[in-house]
């Protein structure tokens, strides 16, 4: 019944994605959610068992749809892609969603689906959301509305505050001098990946010794996945539990990506999510995350003087002040920089937020005045 139900909502997707598509292609008009809704009825009476499907579970198909092409516009994803058997298929409840004695109760399953509980239940239950995974496993995601509400910003100070630079050869580097080394788990499974694609690339397409070496393939993939995000979640919780305000720098990971020597690097270590799993504990915490331009001069900038090094490349990994003789290690003065250059901003925005402005040091003082650059000491007699 979960295969059917799949199938179905995988199916009023893709069929609803080739209508919009054509209807724009012929009318430079796409129909709305609700118009494709109504053409379910015609559906159910060609494809009979459509009719087994809970009927709301069709409909949150368009739902999805209706939002991917949302985000489309806006801006935040790609055009939507129709959905594939062999990948995740997933579907949604948005009611009559119980659960009771180890059991999942949705529409059309009477009986009830034994489930393992990850973590008990808090307020009212308000959807679910069942999902399989290409290596064949079940989970359901439950929305529950438990009336709590978002704490309010920390104040922002420099002593409780932290400035992270990230990296590849070290994950993070600290202002405080912490140094998280990068774990690499795509490079130290690459020699068991590489025999697994080897045996799969051997076998007949599509014959039972295939799928299995797909599946064993698929399995170890996800492996690799669950311990990076293992690292990820452990070290975001331990960092916005220890500190009030966090300071990153925004990257460019999808231009930093086009290197094609850096390319494997940069996905493995996964910047992005990470930094998106520090911003939503933030929120839950009551934290504060800012994050600085990605042109900003953090690794060129000495956190001591100001002075900015434009010759620095990225192989110079130390490098000494030319105005107060500092020996700087780049990843540490880059990390003091993203720290300096977040707290001035927020400096310039105190009328906003409540910052506690006698708390910050006086190195943050001296690193914001107004700088003297080599181009003004060239001039100078």
């Amino acid at each position: 019944m979960l295969e059917k139900t799949f199938g179905c909502a995988r199916l009023i997707y893709n069929l609803a994605l080739e209508c919009k598509i054509y209807a724009y292609q012929s009318t430079k008009k796409s129909p709305s959610r609700f118009e494709l809704q109504k053409q379910l009825l015609d559906l159910k009476s060609e494809f009979q068992w459509l009719k087994e499907i809970n009927s709301q579970s069709l409909q949150v198909s368009l739902l999805n749809l209706d939002n991917a092409y949302k985000r489309f516009f806006t801006g935040d994803g790609g055009f939507p892609k129709f959905k594939s058997k062999s990948s995740r298929n997933s579907f949604g409840c948005p009611q009559s969603v119980q659960i009771e004695n180890g059991k999942l109760y949705i529409p059309k399953f009477k009986e009830g689906i034994e489930i393992i509980i990850d973590r008990p239940t808090k307020g009212a239950i308000r959807s679910a959301t069942i999902s399989k995974t290409v290596t064949n496993k079940y989970f359901v995601s439950v929305l529950c509305e438990t009336g709590e509400t978002i704490p309010e910003k920390s104040k922002i100070s420099f002593d409780n505050a932290i400035g992270i630079d990230l990296g590849i050869k070290d994950f993070g580097i600290m202002s405080d001098g912490v140094v998280v080394s990068n774990p690499h788990y795509l490079q130290t499974s690459e020699p068991k990946l590489k025999h697994l694609q080897r045996n799969l690339s051997r076998k007949t397409k599509r014959s039972n010794r295939y799928k299995r070496a797909k599946l064993r393939l698929a399995l170890y993939h996800e492996k690799i996945s669950n311990r990076r995000n293992d690292f990820l979640h452990k070290l975001s919780t331990e960092i916005t539990n220890q500190y009030d305000t966090i300071c990153v720098e925004t990257l460019n990971v999808k231009g930093m990506i086009k290197n094609h020597k850096l390319a494997k690097s940069i996905s493995d270590v996964s910047w992005s999510k990470f930094i998106s799993m520090l911003d939503y504990k933030c929120q839950w915490k009551g934290k504060n995350l800012l994050k600085i331009g990605m042109f900003e001069a953090s690794s060129k900038t000495c956190h001591k003087c100001g002075y900015i090094k434009k010759d620095l490349i990225l192989s110079d990994r130390y490098w000494i002040c030319h105005d107060c003789g500092e020996n700087h290690d780049s990843d540490f003065n880059a990390s003091m920089n993203i720290k300096l250059i977040a707290l001035k901003k927020v400096l310039a925005e105190r009328q906003s937020m409540d910052v506690e402005a006698s708390s910050v040091d006086d190195r943050l003082n001296m690193s914001l005045r107004p700088k003297k650059h080599l181009a003004d000491e060239a001039l100078s007699p």
